[in-house]
């Protein structure tokens, strides 16, 4: 009888990995395939998710080469057109006068591939596992409104729940300062401030701050960066960050 462990995929984990003659790693529905093929070049074959094909030939003088396959922030897919987060909660959050709530939430990846040059990283090639679920929202009015990528989460329990490939883990820490109790069913934010980490298949990400409060007449949630204390592997990422103190969401 075969055992359910013997019916899962062999998927390749993150990390960093030497080539000397050829490579291939196996991620959901994406195979990559690195080979030498003479003195001073390999070549590079990726088949995505979709049944896209990418081949590329990498001039190299040395014997082997190093690559990096991390999880990255999810900007690219279907264009890359924003920096802008916005995850819509499966389930709302509601926070009485006063009070503060400390919850884990999925959020979508995708993987980038790095070559390494000494300490640096450059960026090879970058794949998404979902890509169905990728897409963008609007966040205010059409004329004046914020482009995001889009996603529909489900709260996690904790970093370790995260879903290999296709999800990492967010902490997310919301404070009500306002005299009325507020429901909570989303967050918009730069996610170019957020740096992600690693551990074997496992994503976890910078988490995000928010508080509830008055700005004149006008309720509004401040939003600002908190950085992961973690011995995860960090990503490399080749992206500008945003470099922002805060940011402003409306509530509804």
């Amino acid at each position: 009888m075969i055992s359910d462990d013997a019916l899962e995929p062999n998927f390749s984990n993150y990390g960093i990995y030497e080539i000397n003659e050829n490579l291939d790693l196996f991620l959901p529905d994406t195979v990559i395939k690195i080979e030498k093929i003479g003195d001073s070049a390999f070549s590079y074959f990726r088949r995505n998710s979709e049944g896209g094909v990418v081949e590329k030939i990498i001039p190299k003088k040395s014997n082997n080469i190093k690559i990096e396959i991390a999880p990255i922030r999810p900007l690219n897919h279907p264009a890359r057109r924003t920096g802008h987060m916005f995850l819509k909660f499966d389930k709302e959050i509601y926070l009485s006068h006063d009070s503060a709530a400390s919850i884990f939430v999925h959020c979508p990846i995708e993987i980038g591939i790095f070559m390494i040059h000494d300490s640096d990283r450059e960026s090879l090639d970058w794949v998404t596992c979902n890509p169905l679920n990728s897409r963008f929202g609007l966040s205010g009015s059409p004329d004046t409104g914020i482009l995001c990528k889009y996603a529909e989460v489900t709260l996690a329990t904790d970093y370790s729940d995260s879903t290999p490939y296709v999800e990492g883990v967010m902490k997310i820490v919301i404070e009500n300062t306002l005299k009325n109790g507020q429901n909570i069913n989303k967050v918009i934010f730069p996610i170019t401030d957020n740096f992600l980490y690693y551990e074997n298949s496992k994503t976890a990400i910078d988490g995000i701050k928010v508080v509830l409060k008055k700005r004149a007449a006008v309720s509004i949630a401040d939003i600002k960066t908190d950085l992961l204390n973690t011995e995860w592997t960090q990503s490399p990422t080749w992206e500008d960050t945003t470099v922002t103190d805060s940011m402003e969401m409306g509530l509804e």
